[in-house]
């Protein structure tokens, strides 16, 4: 099966754990998610298949859109609802005003300091496995940004967000980071992520519903083309003979009206009747277009 499923992670679960379901359920050894989502997080969960393994690189730089509830008043050491209360604040206080004046701070390019409990190594070892032994390491902060970052409702305490980011952004820094621009602490409650790149929760399919199909041996119905998450790269056609060459590795004739800007750096190569070729990589050196990844 080669592919990508656009998976409903459930709560409870971790992502490496959704791996092994679907493995067994596809028969497919190679798979591999595109973004882990905490165990206690919900939501698309891309799951690549088979070949769509091969564009896993490519899908990183996809926004990410996710709803989170945030309490105020409240700080743990996870920065989430698993870890030990570390402190307690009052957060009667807070304002829908004084909300919205914190969170600004919070949209466009910012820098952001990850949670000790991630999957960060440090010397080889996971962060969380240093905490966990009660060793704090100082972090450096990384640049992220907030595409977006919405207000959906206020009750206080619990605040609920949604935010559209780039790669490498942790919501339990960010609820986090409110709790401490408000002075009152906070700690994210509940995170559900909406949408990945070209996915999003509406058309995700749940495990169960993947098993079900799995069963009637219609499973591929939710498998989608590799091609589908390189929407973002540009694409050219090829004939006969530059099909041939790709399949060789070699680069292929490509007339002067189909060719890419060179800026671009990658592109999709589809042959005359439109199947999905290849990734091709601009050599600079040579100022040709060459194989980078090929599917057929």
């Amino acid at each position: 099966m080669d592919g990508i499923l656009n998976i409903n992670k459930p709560a409870g679960k971790t992502s490496y754990g959704v791996i092994a379901m679907v493995r067994r359920l596809t028969g497919e050894r190679h798979a591999g998610h595109a973004g882990t989502l905490d165990p206690e997080a919900t939501g698309v969960l891309p799951v690549c298949l088979g070949k769509g393994t091969r564009v896993v690189e490519f899908m990183m730089e996809a926004h990410k859109v996710y709803r989170a509830d945030i309490e105020l008043g409240v700080s743990t050491d996870t920065y989430d609802g698993e870890g030990k209360v570390t402190a307690r604040g009052d957060a009667t206080l807070i304002t829908g005003e004084m909300l919205e004046t914190a969170l600004e701070g919070f949209r466009g390019d910012i820098r952001q300091v990850p949670p000790m409990y991630s999957a960060l190594k440090h010397q080889g070892q996971p962060l969380y496995e240093l905490a966990r032994a009660g060793t704090i390491i100082e972090r450096e902060s990384r640049p992220v940004t907030i595409y977006g970052l919405s207000l959906l409702d206020w009750q206080s305490p619990l605040v609920t967000l949604e935010i559209e980011c780039s790669k490498g952004t942790y919501i339990r820094s960010l609820a986090h980071d409110l709790g401490e621009k408000l002075g009152c602490g906070a700690y994210m409650k509940t995170l559900v992520r909406t949408g990945y790149g070209v996915f999003n929760i509406g058309n995700a399919v749940t495990l169960e519903q993947l098993a079900e199909a799995a069963g009637k041996g219609d499973m591929a119905n939710y498998l989608q083309p590799i091609d589908s998450v390189l929407s973002h790269l540009p694409s050219l056609t090829v004939d006969a003979a530059g099909e041939e060459a790709i399949k060789t590795g070699s680069p292929p004739a490509i007339e002067t009206n189909n060719i890419p800007e060179a800026s671009q750096k990658y592109c999709r190569a589809y042959s005359a009747d439109g199947r999905f070729l290849a990734i091709l990589h601009f050599n600079t050196e040579e100022n040709i277009w060459r194989p980078k990844k090929v599917f057929v």
